[in-house]
């Protein structure tokens, strides 16, 4: 047992040692969302000066990546795209995650307690994107959308904009703009705040869409309508980087944002027949098969991982937690302490969202221990771990199920405790608990979804990819519901057939024992 655990100690710093190495010198990693065009977006590949997406086949492009490009040269490193979530960009850049945020991000006075900013390299000013058929296609001033549902992007100042349209039902912030473009599509909002050049893509990509002209526009301050780069306090190249962007002329600035919104890779609305909604769905998987197969890859290692290694967890509380209380005083205090932790690692993985845990393990862990957690390692042990809470619950009450005079029995033939569970109860209880182990499966592969908000690229972060770029997204995410019941439903008759059979050998072996004949005199 020593050894067993040794080589589980070894391994274990192998890969902290590698994961939680120092970034190397030669890159120079931006964090961006990659899913906001024409600043940045997500493409297959490296045309028009895309750069590779860290982590991923992908490449990334925009405006926000030219800019990039430049300060990269000027330090002599090679650019690698951090593809990270909006509302990880921040966490992200403290944590040590990446070096820079380059995304379209104005210097609130909000983020400027957390980061430093460079100087402007854009000045963005802020619109209104409605439907095309709506009512308010029309509009030529801010009056008229008093009644009108606005929203725009959480985090953003163009979300506080909305106060100054008098009478308007301002909506709850979303977290990006896939999901804006998607209500305003489907008519759950009237219009979104967005800034010009997104307006003018959304307005290209998608005929639904159209961004309004208006004779009276917001009003603003310099550092709302400005964009810099964020970096680090500590970060002395803020300088190298301000030097860079003073070479960016005003002219320069517009050539290139119109470059970018001319090169970008989206569906440009047709002047024919629309096509039909399966149409639309088939072109979709057509056209972005392998990223999405990239997707479910992700979602199937992640799940199923996180389930193998999350039942041994829970395989080894529960044991532990049904032992005998030692003979040994010092054990049976050392017993009753690893006790409360492991009372403590389950209240808490049980008690918060898998959501929360992957922000605080992710971006907590680098930022308080310097830990640099790989994203594919660190989303399987987010899952495995908070599998592990609920497994060890449920294998507790597969090892209570088992009658208690088979303990008493192997009581009395001379087994120990662990030879009581390994020979005897524990086949038993993991036949008793497949039908729960196959449902945490199955509920991991959906779960998966949440490590979208540290930017693992599994079928909903990928999927969500997909809508952003095509502005199709009913039609994506039709196919990604489909990919994900397709997952759970195969799993789901594996499983099951597996239970029958485990009912079948059971069967068997009783009526085997049932038709021995007993020797008479």
């Amino acid at each position: 047992m020593k050894r067993k655990l040794s080589i589980i100690l070894l391994t274990l710093i192998a890969v902290f040692s590698v994961t939680t190495g120092v970034r190397a010198d030669e890159y120079l990693r931006v964090g961006m969302e990659a899913a906001y065009a024409p600043f940045n977006w997500t493409q297959e590949d490296d045309s028009n000066g895309a750069i590779p997406i860290e982590g991923t086949n992908q490449f990334a492009n925009g405006y926000d990546v030219q800019v990039a490009k430049k300060i990269a040269a000027s330090m002599d490193k090679e650019l690698l795209v951090v593809k990270t979530k909006w509302e990880g960009l921040v966490p992200a850049l403290t944590s040590g995650k990446i070096d820079m945020i380059i995304a379209g991000m104005s210097p609130t006075e909000e983020r400027k307690k957390e980061i430093a900013f460079s100087d402007s390299y854009y000045t963005s000013i802020p619109t209104l994107v409605v439907r095309s058929d709506s009512q308010y296609a029309n509009a030529t001033s801010l009056e008229d959308f008093a009644g009108a549902k606005i929203t725009a992007q959480q985090g953003v100042y163009l979300y506080d904009l909305i106060n100054q349209i008098e009478g308007a039902n301002k909506q709850t912030a979303m977290g990006d703009f896939s999901q804006i473009r998607q209500a305003l599509e489907s008519g759950i909002i009237d219009a979104y705040v967005s800034e010009r050049p997104e307006g003018r893509t959304a307005e290209a990509a998608n005929k639904a869409f159209k961004m309004v002209e208006l004779a009276d526009s917001f009003e603003t301050n310099a550092e709302d309508v400005t964009i810099a780069v964020g970096m680090r306090k500590d970060d002395d190249r803020i300088t190298q980087v301000n030097e860079v962007l003073a070479t960016i002329s005003e002219e320069e600035q517009i050539a290139l944002m119109d470059d970018m919104i001319e090169n970008q890779p989206v569906e440009e609305a047709s002047e024919g027949e629309t096509p039909s909604f399966f149409a639309q769905v088939w072109n979709i998987v057509v056209n972005n098969w392998q990223q999405l197969l990239r997707g479910t890859g992700m979602t199937l290692l992640i799940s199923i991982l996180g389930t193998i290694i999350g039942t041994a967890i829970g395989l080894l509380i529960g044991v532990f937690r049904t032992a005998p209380k030692a003979a040994n005083k010092a054990l049976a205090i050392g017993q009753k302490v690893l006790g409360w932790i492991i009372n403590i690692y389950i209240e808490i993985f049980r008690g918060t969202p898998m959501i929360v845990q992957s922000m605080v393990i992710y971006y907590g862990t680098a930022q308080a221990f310097g830990l640099n957690l790989d994203r594919t390692l660190a989303a399987i042990f987010i899952v495995s771990i908070n599998t592990g809470a609920y497994m060890s619950e449920i294998v507790r009450g597969g090892i209570f199920a088992v009658d208690k005079g088979q303990f008493e029995a192997a009581t009395a033939l001379g087994f120990t405790h662990n030879q009581t569970m390994r020979k005897i109860v524990l086949p038993q209880v993991i036949r008793n608990i497949l039908p729960a182990t196959g449902n945490e499966f199955v509920i991991n592969i959906k779960d998966t979804s949440v490590l979208n908000v540290i930017s693992v690229v599994e079928l909903y972060f990928s999927g969500n990819t997909v809508a952003t770029q095509t502005y199709q997204y009913f039609q994506t995410f039709t196919v990604i519901a489909i990919i994900y019941f397709i997952l759970t439903f195969t799993v789901t008759r594996i499983l099951r057939a597996v239970e029958k059979h485990f009912d079948t050998d059971t069967y068997t072996t009783g009526a085997n024992q049932m038709q021995v004949e007993v020797p008479h005199d």
